[in-house]
């Protein structure tokens, strides 16, 4: 599938909230603003952070940090927990905002959502228009800031939204996605990091495209299923529709290995890493009263994958221990990729319906 016509393109927007919950809680509080602050658990124990302000990631703090690390890299920062009812009213106040210009909205989590504006009428069809409309509502109703990215996919909106936060929009027209898309850093690129961009870079795949002059054999080769994905998001293309209806059924994290581990105990070492980023992606997404059971996955180097999950399982580190062990015994194979996850328990229906990309 090719890049549409100009004619026929779809006007797709991706809003994402700047800090969220550092942002409501700097809302709440002025004297926050200008120090290093973050929103997440305790130092003590295994607290990790959800979010924290553009003060703090000058000091390489980011989200899904270990509470204790940040405090290393940045002694003054201030941390606070988290308040889920609020964050909760002030994404219901986002969505509210959206459903004025279209109702054909995904959301990705409690502050970041696709819209596809394709047919609204508002401001001559524009979707710029539309979108600034949004960020303008936004920040006089709610006080908070969100960046925005428009353009005909949802690749490349997610990108492009990203490009100048915060409090930013970046648009990518029909005729500039070829252009934009080809001198992408593939770092850049949802789903590749730091090992999978690692190993691109190992191989002199810089940009898209660079990306470009690999057959999509090769890169399935060397990614599997995601080699494909990189080839389409290389040329620009995501034919990924928009989709209000679509509910979360798990949450997971994964890591590519840089270079194959052995099978057996090498494999345990990531764990406290992976579980950390796991329970922050569950907070974000705001899914914890759903957790139903644990699950991890193992891919080994023959590029077989192999899944353990067991009712009765839960979100602590024993239990990932156990599924995993039982999944290496599976191959006596080395390990190039590990993930964990768990199972969500069917929505209820007056639910804000929850979306994340893994």
């Amino acid at each position: 599938m090719y890049p549409p016509a100009v004619e026929d393109a779809k006007k797709i927007i991706h809003i994402d909230a700047d800090c969220f919950y550092a942002a409501i809680e700097m809302r709440d509080n002025p004297a926050l603003k200008d120090i290093p602050f973050a929103v997440g658990g305790s130092s003590t124990g295994r607290g990790v952070l959800t979010t924290c302000n553009y003060p703090a990631r000058a000091f390489g703090i980011r989200s899904a940090m270990p509470t204790s690390h940040a405090l290393r890299l940045c002694p003054d920062l201030q941390v606070g927990p988290v308040n889920m009812e609020k964050y909760r009213e002030v994404s219901r106040g986002m969505h509210a905002i959206f459903r004025r210009y279209t109702t054909l909205i995904e959301p990705l989590s409690l502050d970041e959502a696709y819209l596809d504006v394709s047919s609204n009428e508002k401001f001559g069809g524009s979707a710029t228009r539309v979108a600034e409309a949004i960020r303008q509502d936004v920040a006089r109703e709610l006080e908070i800031t969100v960046s925005a990215g428009v353009s005909v996919n949802k690749f490349i909106a997610k990108v492009a939204s990203d490009w100048q936060k915060p409090d930013g929009i970046t648009v990518i027209a029909p005729e500039d996605v070829d252009q934009f898309s080809a001198a992408l850093p593939v770092k850049h690129v949802p789903g590749v990091g730091r090992v999978t961009a690692g190993k691109l870079s190992a191989m002199g795949l810089q940009t898209c495209a660079d990306i470009r002059k690999l057959e999509p054999i090769k890169l399935a080769q060397l990614f599997g299923k995601f080699g494909l994905t990189l080839h389409e998001r290389a040329h620009g293309r995501d034919d990924r529709l928009v989709n209000p209806n679509r509910e979360r059924k798990s949450v997971s994290v994964e890591t590519t290995f840089a270079t194959d581990v052995a099978n057996g105990k090498d494999c345990l070492e990531p764990l406290p890493k992976l579980l950390d980023d796991l329970e922050a992606r569950i907070m974000r997404a705001d899914v914890a009263e759903r957790v139903q059971k644990a699950f991890v996955k193992i891919k080994f180097n023959d590029f077989s994958t192999t899944t353990v999950e067991k009712m009765g399982t839960r979100l602590v580190e024993d239990d990932y221990k156990l599924l995993l062990l039982e999944g290496l015994e599976r191959k006596a194979l080395p390990v190039r990729l590990m993930g964990l996850g768990v199972r969500l328990t069917p929505e209820q229906k007056d639910q804000l319906t929850l979306d994340m990309e893994a």
